[in-house]
């Protein structure tokens, strides 16, 4: 079987796609299958000119909406860049972003074509201060799941708490796969080590979303407690200067080290002890599965995928969204019984190899394509 997986991002790009699409191309290639990778280059801008119709709603009305019209645009540049790149056929073509799957439904209309929604644009916009709850602009994206149901031959997402969310702007929600995310565990190599003083890491994209301020904050209830410990921010982000001065005003600065983007964070975060992100939301959440991988005790927020990992007491621990007193308290816990904190660590990447193993994710994907493509392959392709 030939397949094309249509990414939004080069897959250099940060995330959990990246984290796992090119893997999983791996794995079917060594299995004999036929798979090749397609993104938009962040090069491209303001190329496509052909014009966008959508077949359950009039987007023209939201035009003129900043978010909108960027969206749009993109779409276009999409469509332009895959007429000009693609001079092939595929038997199924799995999509990775909801302009991915639609463009290429467009084009090439007779081919199944399948898309897993990896987060939300709309929420993360909204939480991020871009657009405004309940707006045009936040219409406009929601609607979108509509068509993708409409015109698509499949809808997968990466949890249940995420399912849910979309079932609200589909008509059958209930027809939503979930496929939660995989890795490939030769990634990850956990190193035994004892940190005289307590190391914490954080792997994510500097959004007001993610909730960094909240755990700047917490780090300054732990020094005002007398902790001792370095915070690793992992990333990059546009609010990266906001959350520097964020730390020389709750005189943490000495304590933090911002390193930027970094392509393999998973190389760097097992010689560290906690790993927290108190986001105030995920659609999965690949990063606490990775710091599990490497035999992290982690620390998140009660939100979407995040809570499906992590089960507070168990193999981790879950605190309120936007409350640093308690990530402070959850963090002291770890922090102070080193014993506690490797049985939370040890439960965690017990957890993750059994669950989130990428053997699992090409065994329900390998079952997906097949019940969705019209080209019959053997078992043991």
């Amino acid at each position: 079987m030939n397949i094309l997986q249509a990414l939004f991002f080069p897959p250099e790009q940060p995330g959990g796609v990246s984290s796992m699409v090119p893997y999983i191309q791996e794995a079917f290639t060594d299995k004999g299958w036929e798979m090749e990778l397609f993104s938009l280059p962040k090069r491209v801008r303001s190329k496509g000119t052909e014009d966008v119709a959508f077949e359950t709603f009039d987007w023209r009305p939201f035009a003129g909406n900043p978010v909108v019209d960027k969206y749009m645009q993109t779409y276009k540049d999409y469509v332009w860049w895959t007429r000009m790149r693609i001079r092939k056929s595929y038997d199924l073509i799995h999509a990775h972003h909801p302009i991915a799957g639609l463009v290429m439904k467009q084009l090439f209309p007779d081919t199944p074509v399948l898309v897993t929604i990896h987060s939300s644009y709309e929420k993360e916009l909204t939480l991020n201060g871009k657009i405004a709850p309940g707006g045009p602009e936040e219409t406009f994206l929601t609607s979108l799941y509509g068509e993708l149901e409409h015109k698509l031959d499949g809808i997968v997402t990466v949890s249940h708490s995420f399912k849910r969310y979309l079932s609200g702007f589909v008509r059958n929600g209930d027809s939503i796969g979930v496929i939660p995310n995989g890795f490939d565990e030769r990634r990850f190599r956990p190193v035994s080590h004892d940190n005289a003083v307590s190391q914490l890491i954080s792997v994510c994209r500097l959004v007001p979303a993610k909730g960094i301020d909240v755990l700047l904050q917490a780090c300054s209830e732990l020094k005002r407690r007398g902790h001792p410990f370095v915070l690793h921010l992992i990333g990059d982000g546009p609010i990266r200067e906001e959350l520097e001065q964020l730390a020389v005003e709750h005189n943490i600065y000495d304590e933090t080290i911002f390193y930027g983007y970094m392509l393999h964070p998973e190389e760097f975060m097992p010689f560290f002890d906690i790993f927290v992100l108190p986001s105030r939301a995920e659609a999965f959440g690949s990063v606490f599965a990775e710091a599990a991988l490497c035999c992290l005790a982690l620390v998140g927020t009660d939100v979407g995928g995040v809570a499906e990992q992590i089960e507070d007491g168990v193999n981790g621990l879950l605190v309120p969204v936007n409350d640093p007193q308690a990530l402070a308290d959850a963090l002291e816990k770890m922090m102070s019984d080193p014993d506690y904190r490797y049985q939370m660590a040890r439960s965690a990447w017990l957890k993750a190899k059994s669950t989130y193993s990428l053997s699992r994710v090409i065994g329900q994907l390998q079952q997906l394509y097949s019940s969705l493509s019209r080209v019959p392959f053997s078992d043991d392709e």
